[in-house]
């Protein structure tokens, strides 16, 4: 009897690099944006992230395609994770974490983060619980599309 190996849909092939995000970058960025929230973020919204020198502003890529990226503001005396996303058919394999722990490691560790995620993505609210985010209250209704609640946490 033969063996099939058995790929998950999210399984990457590719080694996953972690590198800064480029204004390159935005059109692959938009189509994981579009496909990954109800709201999505403008084009405008990207590049005005990518042009602030005090930004970080990642991408996680296999080969030539983009699988994520995360866009982080520094504000006087904290980081504030403004984004986060991976392509829908690489979600689970890992590519938020890679993304999370090089942006912890380029902050140096010297300022907390905060961010704000949807009450209801629990997936992702185990993750940053994993990275040592701790929930510190609810913003009622921060979300227009629905009017959800966003659960606050931070990451001293």
């Amino acid at each position: 009897m033969s063996e099939t190996l058995h790929k998950e849909p999210n399984e990457l092939t590719e080694e996953v690099a972690v590198r800064r995000l480029a204004y390159s970058d935005l059109p692959a960025v938009i189509s994981i944006e579009r496909r990954s929230f109800p709201t999505p973020w403008s084009l405008a919204m990207f590049v005005l992230e990518l042009s602030k020198p005090s930004g970080i502003c990642l991408a996680a890529h296999a080969g030539d395609g983009l699988l994520g990226y995360v866009v982080c503001s520094r504000y006087d005396q904290v980081w504030h994770l403004m984004n986060i996303a991976v392509a829908p058919e690489h979600r689970g394999s890992g590519v938020a974490g890679q993304l999370l722990r090089r942006l912890i490691a380029e902050s140096e560790g010297k300022l907390p983060f905060t961010l704000e995620v949807r009450v209801t993505n629990h997936r992702a609210i185990g993750m940053y619980e994993h990275f040592g985010f701790r929930s510190a209250g609810v913003r009622p209704r921060y979300y227009h599309d629905n009017g959800e609640d966003a659960l606050i946490m931070w990451l001293d």
